[in-house]
């Protein structure tokens, strides 16, 4: 069932202030906008925070969350899981495996659906990255309250809900 919402909603439309030629969406009032921008923002932010600090990017800190929530989860299974392309996941694991932070779980397994787990050295980095990813949450949800915070997790939770069945169609 697709939402009964008029297109105004998200629209700006030109107008003699300047504003643009054609009807277009809003930056302030499209949700998707907002969403896009902020995560943009949020990803380029904490990719440079977690090179400085830790010296691995925001795909690499995904794929330690992705291994320490699913060991032996393929490069595959997390493409699927957190809607990154599969090619961006192998290279994550590749500079991980590198530095020695993921290794297979069988060695001896070929490269096609290879299984990745956490090196101790690995899970030792994902502690100290979990708490600057941490605070770095918090700061952005600065101003909300615990119940806000539970309600726009489950916005987004029926978005991504509503994705998947858009991916379906």
């Amino acid at each position: 069932m697709t939402a009964d919402l008029p297109d105004d909603l998200f629209l700006i439309h030109p107008d003699d202030t300047g504003g643009p030629a054609t009807p277009t969406l809003s930056f302030s009032r499209s949700p998707t906008v907002l969403l896009n921008f902020t995560a943009n923002r949020f990803t380029r932010s904490a990719a440079r925070a977690y090179q400085d600090r830790f010296g691995i990017g925001a795909m690499d800190w995904r794929m330690l969350v992705m291994l320490a929530r699913e060991p032996r989860s393929t490069a595959a299974h997390a493409s699927r899981k957190i809607g990154i392309d599969k090619a961006a996941i192998s290279r994550a694991l590749a500079r991980l495996e590198a530095k020695g932070l993921v290794v297979p779980a069988n060695p001896d397994q070929g490269r096609l659906g290879r299984e990745w787990v956490l090196t101790e050295e690995g899970i030792a980095l994902h502690g100290r990255v979990l708490a600057e990813a941490l605070n770095r949450q918090k700061a952005l949800l600065d101003g909300f309250t615990p119940e806000e915070v539970a309600q726009f997790t489950g916005f987004l939770s029926r978005c991504l809900g509503n994705l998947d069945k858009l991916a379906g169609d």
